[in-house]
C-alpha cells in the first residue's frame, strides 16, 4: 500500500510521514528530498534557475517513478504537489492520501520556527504576509486536499489515529 500525506508546508508531513513509515515497517520518501537526489539542486534553486512550473512538471514524474518503484511506502508530498495537473486523482488512484489539517497559527508558528528561507515561497515575508500568504493558499487549496481519501485534524496528529483511519 502507498500512503501519501498531504497538506500545507508545515503541517507535519515529513515528521509524521517517518514515523508512520517506522510504525508500518514501510519505506519513507520526502519528495521534495527525492527531487532534490534526482535534480542535484535544493528545491529553491530549481524555483530560481527553472521557475515554478518546471518544478511542478519534475513533482509529477517524480510521484510517477515512485508509484513505478514502490508497493508499501510512506511519501509525504509537497504542499503544491496535489494541486497540480490531477495529482490528487493520480494520488488517489496508486494509494491512500491523508490531508493533515493544521489552523494557519499553527503553521505560521511551525515555518517562523524552522526558518521560512528554506522555503521558496515564504522568503522574504513578514510574519503579517506569512499568515495572509498561508490563509490565501490554504483557501485555493483546500478544495483538492479535501479529496483526499481522509483528513486528520491537528489535534488527531499521532500515528495510531493515522494507523486506524488506514484499518492496518
Amino acid at each position: 500500500m502507498l500512503i501519501f500525506l498531504i497538506g500545507m508546508m508545515g503541517s507535519g508531513k515529513t515528521t509524521l510521514g517517518r514515523q508512520l513509515a517506522q510504525h508500518l515497517g514501510y519505506t519513507f520518501i520526502d519528495l521534495d528530498e527525492y527531487i532534490v537526489q534526482q535534480q542535484g539542486q535544493s528545491i529553491a534553486q530549481i524555483f530560481e534557475q527553472q521557475g515554478q512550473d518546471y518544478f511542478r512538471v519534475l513533482e509529477r514524474k517524480a510521484l510517477e517513478e515512485l508509484v513505478e518503484q514502490y508497493e508499501q511506502a510512506v511519501i509525504s508530498t509537497g504542499g503544491g504537489a496535489p494541486c497540480f495537473f490531477d495529482n490528487i486523482d493520480f494520488i488517489n488512484q496508486y494509494g491512500i492520501s491523508i490531508f493533515l489539517d493544521v489552523s494557519i497559527n499553527v503553521l505560521s508558528s511551525r515555518l517562523i520556527a524552522q526558518g521560512q528561507e528554506e522555503r521558496p515561497l515564504l522568503t522574504g515575508k513578514s510574519e503579517t504576509d506569512l499568515i495572509s500568504f498561508l490563509a490565501k493558499t490554504l483557501d485555493y487549496r483546500k478544495q483538492f486536499y479535501d479529496r483526499a481519501t481522509h483528513v486528520l485534524q491537528a489535534s488527531e496528529q499521532c500515528i495510531e489515529r493515522m494507523v486506524q483511519l488506514l484499518n492496518l
